[in-house]
Parts: structure tokens; C-alpha cells; sequence
């Protein structure tokens, strides 16, 4: 693709490789001193990043760690934009958020009605 020697702006190759949807979303991050380059916490969105540079920052509820590959001359579609980095992100347990239903909680209205009746003495 590149030379090794090219650089561009942290917070414009953020926005190339489509981790964030405005440049400006991805200088406030980076203004926000919330990105590290290379272990090194950075707050300035001008900074350079080059090919070979780790950048660790959170999106969403996730902790990404990003591997720079390569530079890119657009913002083209998300395929060409996965060719600009390695996902070095830590796999985490996918943990459900509610548990299933149990046959506990709230009965439906045929069972509450088949309760109502059993509990006046009348049966099915």
C-alpha cells in the first residue's frame, strides 16, 4: 500500500477506518485524553500515527486495541477500511444480560386463570 514513512492525523485515521462516524467524535476522544499511542496516553488529535503504531482506546463499553497497518488515502467503505488495521482486542465472555425465563416471575393470563380457579375450590 504506503511507504512506511507516511503519516496522517490520529483523529483523521480514526475516522478512516470508520471507528468513529464524524472526525470531530474522534478529535473529542482524543482531546479528552481517553487514547493511548503506543502505551502513551496522547490528548492532541494531531498527532501522527504511521504503520505499526498500537493504539488502545474505548468504544462503546469495549476496550479496542488497534494494531495500525496501513495509512489510506480515503474514507471508503467499510471492507477497505478493515484493510487499515489489526484487531488486537481481547475476546470477552459474551455474558447474557437478563437470565431466560425459568417458569419463575409473572404468570400468564391462561395460568392465572387456571390458579384463580383452583384456589375457589372449583376444578378444571
Amino acid at each position: 500500500m504506503e511507504p512506511q514513512g507516511q503519516k496522517i492525523r490520529i483523529d483523521k485515521w480514526l475516522w478512516h477506518a470508520r471507528f468513529f462516524k464524524t472526525r470531530s467524535l474522534a478529535a473529542k476522544l482524543v482531546s479528552g485524553g481517553h487514547l493511548r499511542l503506543n502505551s502513551s496516553k496522547i490528548s492532541k488529535p494531531a498527532q501522527n500515527v504511521t504503520p505499526g503504531d498500537v493504539l488502545t482506546f474505548p468504544q462503546g463499553r469495549q476496550i479496542r486495541v488497534i494494531e495500525v497497518s496501513a495509512i489510506g488515502e480515503r474514507r471508503g467503505p467499510a471492507p477497505e477500511a478493515q484493510t487499515l488495521y489489526l484487531d488486537r482486542t481481547p475476546k470477552q465472555e459474551i455474558i447474557p444480560k437478563n437470565p431466560g425465563f425459568e417458569g419463575k416471575g409473572r404468570p400468564d393470563k391462561k395460568t392465572r386463570r387456571a390458579l384463580d380457579l383452583s384456589r375457589n375450590g372449583q376444578g378444571l
